[in-house]
């Protein structure tokens, strides 16, 4: 080192402190040692708390791998994400406990309720395979944002949740037919302890496996006109029914069970099954049952074995695009892209016989993952198929049996028709009287019943 290089290094050393400052006490702390646990999650392959047959193939799974360590607690981070579980009083005002007996079992069937105001819609639910009614949770309290009157009904099929069946039966029929008498029997069993004198007009809302069921029951027409229309959530004939042969290859990727509840719920944020971590934190510990004789590092279950449900996979999806077309009432699609479409729904799609809505950022678990956008398409669904603001003239046939008199206009063949004239609704068969009108209505002539004498 030359003296000019020693001479500029003496001055600028002279304008440093002579000792260091203290180190600040925000040191950085040490990365955790992953336990056995969290090594197991990293591996885990494309799982997913198996809502249906369908999710094997519609939920974007991402694994990160483990010198990734994209899930390390964050550096000098005072707080750490909290998975502790919200209860369901945060979402529903009751819930309901309603039995109902067979020859050789009796189940209490569970479900939460948010009671309608006035003429209010009732929004019904129905989960998925291995899921629960808590699963709708953060939906619906957005769509109650929008239409604070509005009523929330959503219950847990039998194997799942909280409803139970005594004595337990070795499998549990999950066959399409009684999961859809299921539904009829709560709406009726709810409609009688609520003491409600009809159902309110309904919309009913099903994901994956439930969307079967709501699109059975609808086709069914068992509820009547109080079905305004139905919402299918991410399950198409085609997609799911090819997914069947992979299923029982996906179930075995999943963890048997987990050391805790919060390890459950972060297991399904990890592995993105659910992209949403306040719904997550809801839905997941209906999911789960603790058992306190396991002394091992799983001591937290899944309360639904869908592997033992196999004999029932396909029969939940056969003809659910024909039914879904052809049964009464307005009727949503919500997929979260495009490529799960059969072509039976194509080609209804161009026809305009259903309205379709596609979230590509959402995974299966649509509702989930965005329960506020989900909400707005479904309330806006609602509004277009009301039917409490639309003022209809009163029927032909109701008038002519109350005694009026009415006069059929058609601009090509006018008649006068009267109460003597149209029993039945059959008029080939009787001449008309002809008297002075009390109600006009305009109709096309191929609507107009052919009476035997001209008006003069």
């Amino acid at each position: 080192m030359s003296g000019l290089q020693r001479s500029f290094a003496k001055a600028k050393l002279a304008s440093y402190p002579a000792t260091m400052p203290p180190l600040s006490q925000d040191v950085d702390e040490p990365e955790e040692e992953p336990d056995q646990f969290d090594t197991e999650l990293a591996q885990d392959d494309d799982s997913s708390s198996a809502s249906s047959a369908s999710s094997a193939s519609s939920t974007g799974t991402i694994i990160p791998s483990q010198n990734q360590k994209l899930f390390a607690r964050p550096k000098g981070s005072p707080n750490k994400r909290t998975m502790d579980q919200i209860p369901w009083t945060s979402y529903f005002e009751r819930e309901l406990f309603l039995e109902s007996t067979t020859e050789t079992f009796t189940i209490m069937h569970h479900a939460y309720l948010t009671s309608p105001i006035g003429n209010a819609p009732l929004f019904v639910t129905h989960h998925g395979a291995g899921s629960s009614g808590l699963s709708f949770a953060l939906l619906t309290a957005e769509i109650r944002k929008c239409l604070p009157n509005a009523g929330i009904l959503s219950l847990d099929a039998r194997g799942h949740g909280s409803t139970t069946t005594t004595p337990d039966p070795e499998i549990i029929d999950l066959s399409l037919e009684t999961l859809s008498a299921d539904l009829i029997a709560i709406l009726d069993k709810t409609k009688k302890r609520m003491a409600w004198k009809q159902l309110p007009p309904m919309i009913l809302i099903g994901h994956s496996l439930g969307g079967a069921v709501v699109t059975n029951v609808a086709k069914s027409g068992e509820l009547g006109d109080a079905v305004l229309g139905y919402a299918v959530l991410d399950v198409v004939e085609g997609s799911a029914i090819d997914a069947l042969q992979s299923m029982q290859t996906y179930l075995s990727t999943r963890p048997a069970g987990f050391p805790s509840l919060e390890l459950g719920i972060e297991w399904h944020i990890r592995s993105r099954t659910i992209r949403n971590s306040m719904s997550a934190r809801t839905s997941v510990p209906a999911l789960l049952k603790h058992d306190p004789k396991v002394r091992s590092s799983r001591s937290w279950t899944w309360k639904t074995d869908l592997a033992a449900t196999q004999p029932f996979w396909e029969g939940w999806f056969v003809g659910l695009s024909k039914k879904f077309l052809e049964a009464k009432g307005g009727k949503l699609l919500l997929l979260a892209g495009t490529d799960r479409l059969d072509k039976e729904l194509i080609i209804g799609q161009m026809q305009g016989k259903y309205s379709l809505q596609v979230f590509p950022e959402a995974g299966h678990f649509i509702h989930e993952d965005l329960p506020e956008k989900t909400a707005m398409v479904i309330v806006d669904f609602y509004r277009r198929n009301d039917r409490s603001a639309l003022v209809l003239p009163p029927k032909v046939s109701d008038m002519l049996r109350a005694g009026m008199k009415v006069k059929l206009v058609s601009w090509e063949d006018p008649k006068i028709v009267t109460e003597n004239a149209l029993p039945n609704h059959d008029l080939g068969h009787q001449d008309p009287v002809v008297r002075k009108p009390d109600w006009w209505i305009d109709l096309p002539a191929s609507l107009v019943y052919k009476a035997g004498r001209r008006d003069p």
